[in-house]
C-alpha cells in the first residue's frame, strides 16, 4: 500500500461531511517584547508567527492526533480550539457556531494534570460538575461523579488528595473531570508524555476502551508515533515552526478495537510509521540546522 493523505495543506478542500470542528485559514502570531533579545541571534525580538494559514476539518466522533516537531504550535493550535487562546487570523467554528472562548462542549486534558491539590478525587471531579451544571441536583451530581470514577478506573481512591497518588492515576482523575461534563469533544494536550512506559501504555488502552464505549471526538496532542497509530482515524502532521502548517495528514485504517500486541502485524503500519519518522526527522534535522545557523 502506499500511504497517501486525504488532503495537503497547500491545496485543502473541505472534503468532509460531517463536520464538528472547522479551522479556515487561522494563524496566530505572538507579538514580541521590547528590551528582551533573541537567545540565538542577540537582536531584539520581533513579533513571531507561530501558526500559518491553517486549514482543517475534524468529522465528528473521529479521533484525531496532532503530531510534529517541538515547537511547531501543536499546543498553540489545541489551545485555540479549546477557546483559551484566540487565533489572530481566520477563524474556527464548531458544529456551525464560531468559537470564541472555552465552553463546557470541550473537554481538556493537560500533560501536568492540572488538579487541585487541596481537593479530592471526587471533590476534583465534582468541582467541574458543579461549575458547569449548577442547577443539578446533589444525587445527580454524585451519581456522575462516581459514574467516572468508574470509567477511568479509580475505586477506592475517592478520598485520596492528588499528592497519594500516582502520576497515572493523577492523569486519571483528569480525565474522569474532563468526562464528567459530557464534552462533544476531547481535548488532550500530551496527556502521557509526563510519564513512565507501562503506565503510558496502560493508559493509552484505557484511552481507547472509553473512546469505544462513548465514541465521542476526541484531538490529541503526541510526540509517540506508535501511541498516534494505536488510538487514531486521522494523524495530522505539521512541519516546524516558526510559521508552522499542515504538512500532511495521514489516514490509519486499522479496525476498531485495537491491539497493540497485534497492530504491527497489518502491512500498512509499517508504512505509516516510516512516513511519520521520515516526516519527523527531516523537519527536526531543519530545525536543528537553523539553530545551528543562527548561533
Amino acid at each position: 500500500m502506499t500511504v497517501s493523505s486525504r488532503y495537503q495543506s497547500s491545496e485543502y478542500e473541505a472534503l468532509a461531511t460531517d463536520v464538528q470542528v472547522s479551522l479556515r485559514h487561522v494563524s496566530k502570531v505572538f507579538p514580541g517584547k521590547r528590551g528582551l533579545l533573541n537567545r540565538w541571534t542577540g537582536k531584539a525580538r520581533s513579533d513571531y508567527l507561530a501558526l500559518d494559514d491553517i486549514s482543517l476539518d475534524i468529522q465528528h466522533n473521529k479521533f484525531v492526533s496532532i503530531i510534529g516537531p517541538s515547537g511547531c504550535g501543536k499546543s498553540t493550535l489545541l489551545s485555540i480550539i479549546a477557546g483559551l487562546s484566540t487565533a489572530t487570523s481566520g477563524s474556527v467554528w464548531m458544529d456551525g457556531k464560531p468559537i470564541l472562548g472555552p465552553g463546557p462542549d470541550r473537554g481538556m486534558v493537560f500533560q501536568n494534570y492540572a488538579l487541585m491539590p487541596w481537593m479530592t478525587v471526587e471533590e476534583n471531579i465534582r468541582f467541574a460538575v458543579e461549575t458547569v451544571y449548577p442547577k443539578m441536583s446533589l444525587t445527580r451530581q454524585k451519581n456522575i461523579v462516581r459514574e467516572n470514577i468508574q470509567l477511568v478506573g479509580l475505586n477506592g481512591a475517592e478520598k485520596k488528595h492528588p499528592h497519594e497518588l500516582s502520576g497515572g492515576m493523577r492523569q486519571r482523575v483528569g480525565i474522569a473531570r474532563a468526562l464528567s461534563i459530557s464534552p462533544q469533544i476531547l481535548l488532550m494536550d500530551e496527556p502521557f508524555g509526563a510519564l513512565d512506559a507501562l503506565t503510558r501504555g496502560f493508559l493509552q488502552d484505557e484511552i481507547e476502551r472509553i473512546w469505544e464505549q462513548q465514541r465521542q471526538t476526541v484531538i490529541m496532542i503526541t510526540h509517540s508515533i506508535e501511541e498516534a497509530l494505536l488510538l487514531s482515524d486521522e494523524i495530522v502532521m505539521m512541519t516546524r515552526g516558526p510559521a508552522a502548517k499542515i504538512a500532511q495528514i495521514l489516514e490509519v485504517p486499522f479496525p476498531r478495537p485495537r491491539n497493540r500486541e497485534t497492530l504491527d502485524q497489518y502491512p500498512s503500519y509499517h508504512e505509516l510509521k516510516a512516513e511519520m519518522e521520515r516526516h519527523l526527522s527531516r523537519e527536526t534535522r531543519a530545525v536543528e540546522e537553523s539553530r545551528v545557523q543562527a548561533a
